[in-house]
């Protein structure tokens, strides 16, 4: 009985009671929109928002119907006109608009359908278009309802019509202008409206001049004709032009691509028609060796900016073929490529034609059309692979281009995994397990000794300062990376506990503000093979992290070769000069006890913290650039001539300069 009483309390006995109705919320507030004007309410829907790019939409929307003519074999010319007043007339002498009554409103023309009533046009069934941009029937009404002031003349059928329309608005019947023999096709003017728009936004001559021009790129067929009201060109763009390119989408790439060297001296071009005349498909693609990518993709002559199932064609065509060429040149690195490393980089234009495509939205950024992979990377990838076979020598040049953007993605990779297992507020990191760091918790006055060998290591260990110098022993000669590809860079250990040890990436992701110390020592033996090494280890610090160099970060220590000792008294020696010198001024006349070190490591802590690691009485020997040589270029030349894979580089600099040495001076 108690539990039902308590159900009893905190049940409400009106659960199921309706609320009192709304006064605010009844049948009245449901609107109803008719004809245009859901447009001029919510203008982002239908092309993209209200700024400067949709108000170029509503441009590129008019033109794209006269290209649908063009490419549909209608039309050959093209006439785009921007006059004062933010006014911008298109006219194409195709078929001309249908002006005929429509049988589903007898009382209007075709033309005031098409122009006033959403989803109406002549593109749904394909037969009046095999392959066309426009899809919804909703481009030049919703032009028209964003529009104050449209005016469309139609020459059809040896007469000339005209209507007007303000805001989506139809404001008169169709008119029989008079006869025009001599002309055909349909030309539509229109005023953006400043009450969408606002007054401020205009039409850019520039932007509509490339808009035209990349048309004429992607059509062969068809003329463009561009002018412009002189008073409003601010720039270097031409108040009348016209554009026809019978190369299509390789003359457009030649002219961006202009002189710039390229991984290939020629362009991959080419165009195929699609099976079961479901379409074509035409395509140009350079390498150039310094770019930071450009790529251009439409569907039936619509820019299609954001990509989609034609460019996934693309890639997978691209990177196949890479990897099947690969194969046949048996380049077994040729299968870890991806997609991106054959992309990134590269220019390339890709444009489509086919039958009721699908993109994301009204404002067509992205094509959706799933048929379109498999068509599009069929059709490339058989031209890629007879391009790639046609001539060796070009397609294995490709191949090396794109391994080395592989490299680069590998490297950045691993750089990427450094840093996750570091965190750069602290000294404390994930450090190489062979480096004994310093103690002191910023870089101020800090140093990092590069040794040879764990005898040496175990010597400076001991000689160092613990607050300030942190030592990283190397095992004997690192890899020489000027000869090296990345990827055999980034899998050298020694390589990669230095990278570790010092934080600062590499390459293009090279941060000399994060270096962790202040200054790099290297010190190696002061014989042949130590300088070798050090060598090795400045070619590598000159190309992985030439911003360290230039900062004066870098620096070689100069431990001596020789001891010299009369009685109690001791000096040491650089090397063969530095001895004699001594030998004619100090211990002149004396007999001298000289003993050679073979290394550092048979030099006791004492003597080696004297000589070479003590601030207060070593010495060292800062490694820069020249200022002439800032650029890097002449001092990347000599190291590729000498440190590079080519070995007649080296013997012809070896016979070019062997008559300037001294014989004696040669410790062979």
């Amino acid at each position: 009985m108690t539990g039902c009483c308590y159900m009893d309390e905190m049940a409400d006995p009106d659960l199921f009671r309706a609320p009192v109705p709304s006064a605010d919320y009844d049948a009245s507030s449901i609107e109803v929109l008719e004809g245009l004007e859901p447009v001029r309410r919510r203008p982002g829907m239908y092309v993209g928002g209200t700024d400067e790019r949709a108000l170029h939409h509503l441009a590129a929307e008019i033109l794209d119907n006269a290209m649908d003519e063009a490419v549909a074999g209608h039309a050959t010319r093209i006439e785009v006109t921007l006059a004062v007043g933010n006014r911008i007339t298109i006219t194409d002498n195709g078929r001309g608009m249908p002006v005929d009554p429509h049988p589903k409103f007898p009382d209007k023309s075709a033309l005031e359908v098409i122009l006033s009533t959403l989803h109406s046009g002549g593109k749904f069934s394909g037969k009046a278009y095999a392959t066309s941009g426009g899809l919804h029937g909703v481009g030049a009404s919703v032009v028209n309802a964003l529009s104050s002031d449209t005016v469309v003349e139609v020459a059809r059928d040896r007469q000339l019509f005209r209507q007007r329309f303000s805001k989506g608005i139809t404001l008169g019947p169709l008119e029989t202008v008079g006869a025009a023999p001599n002309r055909r096709g349909t030309s539509v003017a229109f005023t953006p409206d400043v009450e969408i728009f606002g007054r401020e936004l205009l039409f850019k001559p520039a932007r509509l001049y490339r808009l035209a021009r990349s048309k004429a790129y992607l059509f062969a067929g068809v003329e463009i004709r561009w002018k412009c009201a002189p008073e409003l060109i601010g720039d270097d763009t031409p108040a009348e032009a016209v554009f026809q390119f019978p190369g299509g989408l390789a003359d457009h790439l030649r002219e961006q691509v202009g002189t710039r060297e390229c991984a290939t001296a020629d362009f991959f071009a080419g165009s195929q028609e699609f099976p079961a005349e479901a379409g074509r498909v035409e395509w140009a693609v350079a390498w150039p060796l310094w770019s930071e990518g450009s790529y251009s993709w439409y569907c039936n002559t619509i820019p299609t900016p954001d990509g989609g199932t034609h460019e996934q064609g693309l890639r997978q065509a691209l990177v196949r073929g890479l990897r099947a060429f690969g194969d046949l040149v048996n380049n077994k690195r040729a299968k870890e490529l991806t997609a991106d490393d054959v992309m990134v980089g590269s220019e390339l234009m890709l444009s489509v034609f086919i039958r009721d495509p699908q993109f994301q939205s009204q404002t067509k950024d992205r094509l959706t059309s799933p048929e379109a992979a498999g068509l599009v990377e069929k059709a490339v990838r058989d031209h890629f692979d007879h391009w790639l076979g046609q001539n060796m020598d070009r397609g294995r040049a490709l191949l090396g281009y794109v391994l080395e953007r592989m490299d680069d993605r590998l490297r950045r990779k691993a750089e990427r995994e450094v840093k996750r297992k570091t965190a750069t507020s602290s000294r404390k990191l994930r450090l190489p397990g062979k480096l004994t760091d310093c103690s002191i918790d910023s870089n101020e006055g800090t140093e990092l000794f590069i040794v040879e060998g764990d005898s040496a290591g175990g010597s400076a260990k001991q000689a160092r300062d613990r607050k300030t110098q942190a030592i990283l022993p190397i095992r004997g000669k690192i890899l020489n990376v000027a000869s090296a590809t990345s990827a055999k860079i980034l899998a050298n250990q020694e390589i990669a506990d230095l990278i570790q040890a010092l934080g600062c990436g590499t390459r293009k992701e090279c941060r000399p503000d994060n270096l962790r110390y202040e200054r790099v020592v290297i010190m190696t033996d002061a014989d042949v093979d130590g300088a070798h090494i050090a060598t090795l280890l400045m070619t590598f610090f000159f190309q992985e992290m030439p911003d360290l160099v230039r900062r004066g970060h870098l620096y070689l220590a100069q431990p001596p070769l020789y001891r010299l000792t009369v009685g109690a008294k001791s000096l040491y020696a650089r090397d063969d000069a530095h001895r004699a010198e001594i030998e004619r001024t100090v211990f002149k006349g004396k007999k001298v006890d000289v003993a050679r070190f073979k290394g550092l490591g048979e030099m006791n802590p004492g003597q080696l913290r004297e000589t070479t690691m003590d601030p207060g009485s070593r010495s060292l020997i800062r490694i820069t650039l020249p200022q002439e040589y800032e650029g890097r270029a002449g001092v990347k030349d000599l190291v590729d001539r000498l440190m590079g894979t080519n070995p007649a580089h080296r013997f012809a600099f070896i016979q070019e300069n062997a008559a300037r040495l001294d014989e004696e001076t040669i410790d062979a």
